[in-house]
């Protein structure tokens, strides 16, 4: 049975205050076997906004649930008709210096995996290999009907071509691709059929509400059994997706650690918060490990 999405999450006053001594961090990390999981706020600063903290975009927008899709042809005009928009500002993200930290991690054999519960392949990006993608992909799309899966890419010049004069005034992008549109900007948008058996089409995304595979959940276990620490990147913790594995590692006797600006559903389970910015916390870590001395991709963000 699905349920509706926990959106919100009240931290208890008994939460442990963030620091801001990274240390702890450095200290896992050149003993190896750190598995990363990144949230959204990773992707902050390459200009896709996270759902929670400040400025999140829950505080002006409840994302599309997958019981809401289905249900109805009116729901997936509307969410056709803002992803539609937004992946012209999603899909020309780029990975920033927080994404570029852990491709070096990894490339230095430091890291034994990476999580990511977002949905923008920027970890791919900045050269991150196996890479799993616990809510799936925008840059694909998946037919309820016959299971095909194509590019967003294709879709988009399709979607182009039927809604030629489609061109509202975005108002802002959100974590999921949404750009923020009334219902009367997307009033006539043409929403198009699985090329192959005319089928509805859905990104290949699991939804606020949506179920995510067992065989992608089991094999994030065993990543958590295998690694030493776990060091989550930018998530509130707030949906069970990515608390399960944090709850996990502590079960196990695991360090974990967490990066985050604000409190998160996890601190009570975790040795520390560092509560800096993801990009410059990274950066910095990355410098005392001296691996800006890897030319292959520098530490910095993109232009």
């Amino acid at each position: 049975m699905r349920t509706r999405p926990t959106l919100h999450w009240t931290p208890p006053p008994d939460l442990p205050p963030g620091t801001f001594d990274l240390r702890p961090v450095v200290d896992a990390l050149s003993a190896g076997r750190v598995l990363v999981l990144s949230g959204a706020g990773i992707s902050t600063e390459s200009g896709i906004p996270a759902y929670r903290g400040e400025g999140g975009s829950l505080s002006r927008h409840t994302p599309m649930t997958y019981q809401d899709f289905t249900a109805g042809a009116e729901a997936r005009r509307r969410y056709w008709a803002r992803s539609h928009l937004g992946w012209r500002t999603f899909g020309r993200a780029r990975p920033n210096a927080g994404h570029q930290a852990v491709a070096a991690f990894a490339r230095q054999g430091l890291l034994s995996g990476v999580i990511t519960q977002n949905v923008d392949g920027l970890h791919q990006a900045a050269g991150t290999e196996g890479v799993v993608e616990l809510h799936g992909s925008l840059a694909r799309v998946r037919c309820l009907g016959c299971d095909a899966i194509t590019t967003r890419q294709d879709l988009s010049v399709r979607l182009e071509e039927a809604n030629a004069a489609f061109e509202p005034v975005v108002a802002g992008i959100n974590p999921d691709g949404d750009a923020d549109l009334s219902d009367e900007q997307v009033a006539g948008f043409r929403v198009l059929p699985c090329l192959d058996c005319g089928g509805i089409l859905k990104p290949d995304v699991v939804f606020f509400g949506e179920t995510v595979p067992a065989q992608r959940i089991e094999h994030c276990r065993q990543l958590v059994r295998e690694a030493s620490t776990l060091l989550v990147l930018g998530s509130s913790l707030t949906v069970m997706s990515g608390l399960r594995f944090v709850r996990q590692a502590a079960q196990a006797g695991k360090r974990v650690l967490i990066i985050n600006r604000d409190p998160t559903r996890g601190d009570l389970l975790a040795h520390t918060r560092v509560s800096l910015p993801l990009g410059t916390a990274l950066h910095s870590v990355a410098d005392v490990l001296d691996l800006r001395a890897d030319g292959r991709m520098p530490l910095r963000s993109e232009p």
